[in-house]
């Protein structure tokens, strides 16, 4: 294209996502969002102004350099793109395709003041995919070894993103993961249409190329206790996340053909029940009702919908301007035909003589004064009682910390809702353990969670470099630094 003046860049307009068709694709699981050309990408990363301070940066909680890999696209350098990206990222293919940007990244860019910002994310996606179509261009291989080893628990997003800045730092790193396959709530519990599970699949092999180990079906506090792995590694992050569901706490729980989002999306997602000549069992009614309003709602509800439902109710008790899930995902489940019904909260799970789910019984609310959360809180109406008819209600009101680590190692300091509490460089009350990702913050974003990593990766080998010994942090039991981003 050529150099191009401010006033041309201003000009061109923000770049649309191809997707596939909302009534085709509501019937497989095939990606949503297909990517951009090559040439679209260009003229979309010619849109950045190139800003002497940019913000954009500093909306990323894992740092991008995003100036940086966007002038190298627009200059055809895509594989010095793909350099300084996957330097900045362990992860760019993934949060390419689920990082809530519009809230981050591009919320800060200059652009967004008086128009449309730059579509960062779908350019992440762009030269991650580039870089894996494209392995001789942008090699890997380990780096240099230290002798220090450390332990990584969990393998999702802060866990893979903590080793691969530990491996490119010269630590022996060993991942252990509970399930049968790496990736935790990124193979779990995230669709193939939003995330494919070849994507994850890569961006591990990579990690795995760049020297970390992952050994799966290993539970710590069960396989290991967290005792054992101080006595055979230098330093210890935890990152097993809080996958445990929280409930509806109304009547009627109890009945056939309630599930929680954590288990509904496991079985289609990690066990593959998506695949008519699975064995694993899952319901397939004609109609189904998802209680909640974040990512995860919008999962399980898109999710129902391509299990063949015919009719898929979300029901959330604030607005849709309150609703936590990303608005693409929200305009992705209208184009698919899901409906919403806002504003209502259930009071009763309905059933039949045979103790099968019959309806979800709601009640309409209004909002009120700000909760602990800083949200209005929702007063029921009384009298507005109604009812959904449906064959299956899915719980997706969020999770909590899982107990099962914590439980075998008391001395580990925990705040009141057993998240374990850490300084501000990520440190338990434990010397060398370290923790970070939801079992720190609650429940929260894959690119919270990588930004925590990355942190505590360097905050990790701050505490084992011996010339950096006294830089470690006395612990205080706060919340990381990070979790105000």
């Amino acid at each position: 294209m050529g150099t191009l003046s401010t006033k041309q860049r201003l000009a061109i307009g923000r770049q649309r996502m191809p997707e596939q068709d909302a009534v085709a694709r509501r019937g497989n699981f095939g990606e949503v969002n297909l990517g951009l050309a090559e040439r679209v990408a260009i003229v979309e990363a010619e849109r950045c102004l190139s800003c002497r301070n940019p913000t954009c940066i500093k909306g990323c909680p894992v740092n991008v350099n995003i100036p940086r890999f966007l002038e190298f696209l627009r200059q055809g350098r895509t594989a010095d793109a793909a350099r300084s990206l996957l330097g900045d990222n362990a992860l760019p293919a993934i949060t390419g395709r689920v990082c809530p940007q519009e809230t981050q990244c591009e919320c800060d860019c200059v652009r967004a003041v008086k128009g449309e910002s730059v579509a960062i994310g779908y350019l992440e996606r762009f030269v991650a995919d580039w870089a894996y179509a494209h392995p001789d261009a942008v090699p890997v291989s380990p780096a240099a070894p230290n002798g220090r080893r450390v332990a990584v628990v969990g393998s999702g997003p802060a866990g893979l993103t903590a080793a691969g800045e530990l491996a490119h730092l010269g630590y022996a790193v060993t991942v252990y993961e509970a399930l049968h396959r790496p990736g935790g709530v990124l193979v779990y519990g995230i669709p193939e249409f939003r995330l494919p599970k070849k994507i994850v699949a890569q961006e591990v092999d990579r990690l795995r190329a760049a020297g970390v180990t992952i050994e799966c079906n290993v539970v710590i506090g069960r396989t290991y206790t967290l005792a054992d792995l101080r006595e055979r590694f230098d330093a210890v992050f935890i990152a097993n996340g809080a996958g445990l569901p929280m409930f509806m706490d109304v009547p009627g729980e109890h009945l056939k053909g309630v599930y929680t989002a954590n288990e509904y999306l496991t079985r289609v997602n990690l066990m593959t029940a998506f695949d008519p000549q699975a064995d694993t069992p899952v319901l397939r009614p004609r109609r189904v009702t998802v209680v909640g309003g974040g990512n995860v709602a919008m999962d399980a509800a898109r999710t129902a919908k391509r299990m063949g439902a015919e009719r898929v109710v979300v029901v959330y008790r604030r607005t849709q301007v309150e609703m936590p899930a990303r608005a693409e995902e929200v305009h992705h489940a209208e184009q698919e035909g899901i409906e919403f019904q806002l504003l209502a909260t259930p009071v009763e799970v309905l059933g039949t003589p045979e103790r099968w789910v019959a309806g979800l019984k709601c009640i309409r609310v209004e909002l009120g004064a700000p909760d602990h959360s800083g949200r209005r809180r929702p007063v029921p109406q009384p009298g507005t009682e109604f009812t959904v008819d449906c064959d299956v209600v899915v719980s997706a009101l969020g999770t909590r910390a899982n107990p099962l680590l914590t439980a075998t190692c008391p001395e580990l300091k925990l705040h009141a809702h057993g998240h374990i509490a850490v300084d501000a460089a990520g440190m338990t009350s434990l010397p060398g353990v370290f923790a970070g990702g939801d079992i720190v913050r609650g429940a929260a974003t894959v690119i919270l969670a990588m930004g925590d990593g990355k942190r505590v990766a360097h905050a990790i080998d701050r505490h084992l470099r011996p010339a950096a010994a006294d830089q470690t942090t006395k612990f205080s039991g706060q919340p990381p630094i990070s979790a105000q981003n």
